[in-house]
């Protein structure tokens, strides 16, 4: 007797995009159950934020773009800290200046919240008229300041992914007053960063630990739906690590991969620039203005403004947002004359066609390249997020990583390299560029190596650690030689130049 045979799945796989469609079709239909009961933004928490209200010493919220992570704790401790007397201390990995902290955040938050008569707000400080107190610190520069640090019930921990190890084994210990809490929220990027070994790799007991994405908040805004559908459209790689929470992939494949980094700064006077840079925004891709400093072969990138479908009409007040770009030498993709002689005549004068060349993107490529460092100022989200996502293309077989540009996150770097154009036609490498400071790293040196020759030490740069190849001296990112700790494939190193196996 013939035995049925079981029914092939003839269904088409369900790809990330529709999976996609699908959690927003989900999201979209409890917004409407949200309304319906009455619901508002200012009337709760979301869903997904029940699950961090029973007491744990690890709160860690960690996904994609949009979930609404930092506004929910800081409505939640803003809350417990009108309930009863708290000391908080808000931290972050970088923080030079209140306005580098979620200071902001909280004070806006205090009048939403209703308990504007509960709480004192100042341009630098956020206290509770029951006795609560909000900090604010940066962890890397103030070591000394964090570890004396008393009485902390609750530590809120912003941007985590971007704490460092050592970070963590400073802060953990000084959170130690009974029943204290350590809370993080994050956007991962590398799955072997600190944060998120620490807290999605190997969760530590006593903490609750979730994923939450733009799917989750019931107040996702519409101006970040235009960017969540862009992104969708055109990269669905990197949607996945921005908008899901994936972490990055194919790191070796990135454009600027070990030069750029994340920091708070201020322009020195004896800086060369500023340098303005904008990118047009044709059909769906972004429009994008840079400001940009140049010192001791550093390039540092201060502000950007950055937005999608923003008519020409409305590109001045874009613009506006980078300080000093109206009356400033803008140089712009020169694609299209007519739509830089029409932002001229809204008000930017100083807009012109940047010089283009055969082979001006590889040179501007070369160009950036060369510099010891690229700066990215913390507040410029957009060109840190597209100095992670800026890559060459990759093999779909192999993985190999290919001599080819990949289309889609170049528009804050292309405004960028417009910006410097006349030294790129020039000289081709920050290499030639006037060095006359010193950058900390080799300061340090200096004070380190007494007599040594300074145009020695100007040569030596502080790239990431790792194995020199031309020493054998060097190891774990110090030089047994100098007995310092230096730069990987350091230049001014001695025996480096005599080319030393």
């Amino acid at each position: 007797m013939l035995q049925p045979q079981p029914r092939k799945n003839t269904a088409a796989p369900v790809t990330r995009l529709q999976a996609a469609a699908i959690l927003e079709l989900r999201r979209r239909e409890r917004i409407r159950e949200r309304e319906a009961q009455g619901g508002g933004r200012a009337a709760g928490l979301p869903p997904w934020a029940e699950a961090f209200q029973q007491p744990a010493r690890y709160k860690v919220a960690w996904g994609g773009r949009g979930s609404g992570k930092s506004h929910t704790f800081a409505r939640m401790l803003l809350l417990q800290a009108a309930q009863r007397p708290l000391r908080v201390l808000c931290a972050r990995e970088l923080q030079i200046s209140i306005r580098d902290s979620v200071h902001r955040l909280l004070s806006d938050l205090v009048g939403v919240l209703g308990l504007a008569d509960q709480f004192d707000v100042g341009q630098s400080y956020l206290r509770g008229h029951n006795g609560s107190e909000f900090i604010f610190k940066g962890l890397r520069h103030n070591a000394t300041e964090i570890k004396s640090t008393e009485g902390i019930d609750r530590c809120f921990i912003e941007e985590a992914q971007a704490v460092s190890e050592d970070s963590w084994q400073l802060l953990i210990p000084t959170i130690r007053a009974p029943g204290s809490e350590i809370w993080a929220v994050f956007n991962p990027d590398q799955d072997s960063d600190p944060t998120y070994r620490r807290f999605v790799t190997n969760p530590p007991e006593h903490a609750t630990v979730r994923r939450v994405n733009y799917t989750e908040n019931p107040w996702f805004p519409p101006e970040l739906e235009l960017e969540r559908a862009y992104m969708a459209r055109t990269d669905p790689d990197a949607y996945a690590h921005v908008w899901l929470g994936e972490c990055r992939t194919h790191t070796d494949a990135q454009v600027l991969a070990g030069k750029w980094i994340i920091d708070v700064f201020e322009p020195g006077a004896d800086w060369d620039g500023p340098y303005f840079g904008a990118d047009w925004g044709f059909a769906k891709d972004p429009t994008a203005l840079v400001k940009c400093w140049i010192a001791a072969r550093r390039l540092y990138i201060e502000h950007e403004a950055w937005g999608v479908e923003v008519s020409l009409n409305d590109t001045p007040a874009l613009f506006d947002r980078v300080p000093g770009a109206r009356s400033a030498i803008v140089r712009a993709d020169s694609a299209r004359p007519e739509t830089i002689q029409h932002v001229r005549e809204l008000g930017y004068p100083g807009l012109r066609a940047a010089q283009k060349w055969p082979g001006s993107v590889e040179d501007g490529v070369e160009f950036l390249r060369s510099f010891e460092r690229i700066v990215i100022h913390e507040r410029c989200k957009h060109v840190a997020e597209e100095a992670r996502l800026w890559s060459y293309k990759t093999d779909r077989r192999t993985g190999d990583v290919l001599p080819v540009l990949k289309d889609g996150w170049e528009h804050t770097f292309d405004s960028v390299r417009y910006s410097l154009t006349p030294l790129i036609r020039q000289r081709k490498s920050a290499l030639w560029l006037p060095e006359d400071t010193m950058n900390p790293e080799q300061e340090r040196l200096i004070a380190a190596l007494p007599g040594v020759d300074k145009a020695l030490l100007l040569s030596i740069s502080d790239a990431p650690d790792g194995a020199c190849g031309g020493c054998t001296s060097f190891k774990g990112g110090w030089c047994a030689e100098r007995e310092v700790h230096v730069g990987a494939r350091d230049p001014g190193c001695i025996l480096f130049a005599r080319g030393a196996a």
